[in-house]
């Protein structure tokens, strides 16, 4: 009865051996059997005080428009194209947009608004960095200047407020840095996985992984319609906003 006892209990300690065996969970022995080696991890070059990286699309560097074009109609890009190496909305000629399409990315640029004030709210150096031509990081000069919370600098607009308020003095350069993961849809456009975003505002958090609710409204709710990879476009706000853009990169995380 006894050598029964010990040969069950040898076979159940063998079966629990074998069960981890198949199930992949025996506990590594030796170090080299948790390194990874393949595949390589691509290298890329840091740019230097917010330059682009060696891999990134370079949008904008100053000296023309090559890469944007009228979200109106598609016709050149009629932004004013400065001697400082930016360039300011044109008001009321329409938002401009990338000629390129992109998904996932990483984002950076800068922007000011003008140093003389003008307006209040909503209409003070009002812009906006629409990804996808939908979801909008909001552009805005909120210092000594109130508005609704979810619409001042920073805001993922009418969705998501920001954890701070990290603005630069009016008429200084402010920095964005956007990851922006692109929402999934079915074949039959069925939303799978939400549009996700992150943001830096000057090297600030201010949307930290925020599960983005839909394209922008201005009015009502905001709604998810199928579509695929868009271009990235700047707002005119058609109230003489006179912000100004310059040093922007992408990376793309497709």
């Amino acid at each position: 009865m006894i050598r029964k006892g010990i040969l069950f209990l040898l076979l159940l300690c063998m079966g629990g051996y074998v069960e981890v065996l198949s199930q992949g969970k025996l506990e590594p022995t030796k170090p080299e059997e948790t390194e990874i080696w393949k595949p390589k991890v691509p290298v890329v070059t840091a740019g230097v005080k917010h330059q682009a990286p060696s891999d990134a699309v370079i949008l904008f560097d100053g000296t023309n428009l090559d890469q944007w074009v009228s979200a109106v109609d598609s016709s050149a890009a009629k932004w004013v194209l400065n001697n400082d190496g930016s360039m300011t909305v044109n008001d009321k000629t329409g938002d401009i947009q990338t000629k390129k399409n992109f998904g996932s990315i990483q984002l950076h640029i800068e922007w000011k608004s003008p140093k003389e004030v003008q307006g209040e709210g909503q209409t003070r150096a009002n812009s906006g960095v629409f990804i996808q031509k939908r979801y909008e990081v909001q552009v805005l000069d909120n210092n000594n200047n109130e508005t609704y919370v979810n619409g001042q600098v920073g805001a993922i607009y009418k969705q998501s407020i920001p954890l701070a308020m990290a603005s630069s003095p009016t008429g200084e350069w402010n920095s964005y840095d956007i990851i922006f993961h692109a929402p999934k849809f079915a074949a039959d456009g069925e939303l799978m996985e939400q549009a996700i975003i992150t943001v830096l505002h000057n090297g600030i958090l201010i949307q930290d992984h925020f599960k983005i609710l839909g394209s922008v409204e201005w009015i009502g709710t905001p709604k998810y319609i199928a579509h695929g990879k868009a271009p990235i476009s700047l707002q005119d706000h058609g109230d003489n906003s006179r912000v100004s853009y310059r040093n922007i990169w992408v990376r793309a995380l497709d």
